[in-house]
């Protein structure tokens, strides 16, 4: 432990040099206003900024792009408390509750937790990556293709779970997400599906365009179909903080939040929108009033944030534990690290301990910094609600097409993201959660790569998925939520049987 303290000393004596602590706050400044954005997310904003990092030394870089990353999961959440558009995918679950406490005149509250949830899961997520890297990491390597398959497929069904609304409708509702994921490109034979002539479909349906027009554009047109627009209260100065309930109702959220999104973020894929997925699925199901949630619950806004901040320091886990990326955005920055002749890996803590626990420590600040910019700002994101609905409707129509079309330059991703508000238009008529959705497009490349590669691993035999004792373990916990949410209607029926043959033998 004295060992540990003294790293972070030489750490912090390098994070806190003026010009590493100059890029830690621009990094920050980026990153939100990346997240703010819809559309643009981390991974765009790192992509673009890359060649900036290429003339600074390599402390400098990797904190300037760490910056960026963890600063767009904070603004990802702006957009999605005010006005229902995801600033990034890891933002959708936000929207849900958010929203509606803007609604209720409780946007300051929603804000500031966001912002306090982010600080308090991404510092102590910070620990568990100081602390936990090595072991958690070689823990991690375990997993192999029929391994990561049978997570991805456990993930989808502990979300239909623990929706608390109809699980035939949850997994629906993924369903047709994993639909959508099928367009494009087959990544085993390289033949084009579903793309119907458009060379745009060829990379596939991008998440930005469904998750605007889901939410965002849906919103739009369930508020124009009403005979006056909702009201929306103003809220007064002493408002803009949470309350003494809204705290409470928000720690054991905040802290199962972070541990689960720190867990999640370890593991291969985009870890913090699927660490946000089931953080709200899981309060949901855990809620004594679950009611509550999509109609403006506290609990949904703190534990998908703390969520995808936590899995944020996660994947860094096995970038720099052993080199290995856990998703494209550490992939970028595994990428930058190289072009400064830098190999991350176990010999990187042994070989660069200024620049290892340079990093950790720039992580520390960031943080404080995020929640220094975001407090204040609270205020004055608020006061964009004063706006007439008249006027911020069709901004927030402008901000969707610039921001779908800022992506990839396509006319085709407008024409996916009016489609997409039409569909999730409907569907929230008929009480369906679109959310899923989204979660489905996400996972569908991954779950069917990760099918593909374990039969081509076994010769087309399914007895892959059972011979491998974590992926038998993770297929019978889904069997069993299956047969759990499956039970009552079971139980129903049989009950339904029982009646009829007592009133059959009453008859005779």
């Amino acid at each position: 432990m004295a060992e540990t303290l003294h790293n972070l000393y030489i750490g912090f004596s390098v994070a806190l040099a003026p010009n590493v602590l100059l890029y830690a706050f621009v990094g920050c400044v980026i990153g939100t206003l990346v997240g703010v954005l819809p559309g643009v997310g981390p991974l765009a904003g790192i992509s673009l900024l890359l060649p900036v990092s290429f003339g600074l030394d390599a402390t400098s870089a990797i904190v300037l792009l760490a910056g960026i990353y963890y600063g767009a999961m904070y603004g990802g959440s702006t957009t999605s408390i005010l006005m229902r558009i995801p600033g990034e995918a890891a933002s959708v679950m936000t929207c849900i509750d958010g929203y509606e406490m803007t609604r209720k005149g409780r946007a300051g509250a929603a804000l500031a937790i966001a912002a306090v949830a982010s600080y308090i899961a991404g510092t102590a997520s910070i620990v568990g990556l100081m602390l936990l890297a090595p072991p958690l990491a070689s823990f991690a390597l375990r997993f192999g293709p029929p391994e990561y398959f049978a997570l991805l497929l456990l993930g989808l069904l502990v979300l239909a779970y623990m929706s608390g609304g109809s699980m035939l409708k949850s997994l629906a509702m993924a369903t047709l997400g994993l639909l959508l994921g099928m367009i494009g490109i087959d990544p085993m034979t390289g033949f084009v599906r579903f793309s119907y002539g458009l060379i745009e479909l060829g990379d596939g349906i991008g998440v930005v365009p469904v998750a605007v027009g889901l939410f965002g554009i849906s919103e739009i047109l369930l508020t124009a179909g009403q005979p006056s627009a909702p009201q929306v209260k103003q809220p007064r100065l002493k408002e803009l903080l949470p309350s003494r309930a809204e705290w409470r109702a928000s720690l054991w959220p905040l802290g199962r939040g972070t541990v689960l999104g720190f867990l999640i973020g370890i593991i291969p894929g985009s870890a913090h929108i699927i660490a946000s997925f089931v953080s709200y699925a899981m309060e949901r199901r855990l809620s004594k009033h679950p009611e509550r949630f999509g109609h403006g619950a506290i609990e949904g806004v703190a534990g998908p944030e703390s969520a995808n901040n936590a899995a944020t320091s996660g994947a860094f886990v096995p970038m720099l534990a052993l080199g290995v990326p856990s998703g494209p955005i550490p992939a970028v920055m595994i990428a930058a690290m190289m072009v400064h002749g830098i190999s991350p890996g176990p010999l990187l803590i042994a070989q660069q301990p200024e620049l290892f626990w340079g990093f950790i420590a720039s992580m520390y600040v960031g943080n404080l910094v995020l929640l220094i910019l975001n407090l204040p700002l609270v205020g004055i994101f608020v006061s964009v609600l004063r706006i007439p609905y008249s006027l911020l409707y069709p901004a927030i129509l402008i901000f969707c097409l610039i921001g779908v079309y800022a992506v990839n330059g396509s006319v085709v991703d407008i024409g996916i993201m009016t489609v997409m508000g039409a569909l999730g238009y409907m569907l929230r008529k008929f009480d369906f959660d679109t959310a899923p959705v989204v979660l489905g497009l996400i996972l569908a490349p991954m779950m069917e790569m990760s099918f593909r590669q374990s039969l081509a691993m076994s010769s087309g035999s399914y007895a892959i998925f059972v011979n491998r004792p974590i992926a038998l373990v993770m297929l019978i916990v889904g069997l069993s939520l299956l047969l759990l949410a499956a039970r009552p209607f079971l139980m129903k029926r049989l009950d339904w049987q029982q009646r009829l043959g007592f009133a059959a033998k009453d008859s005779t």
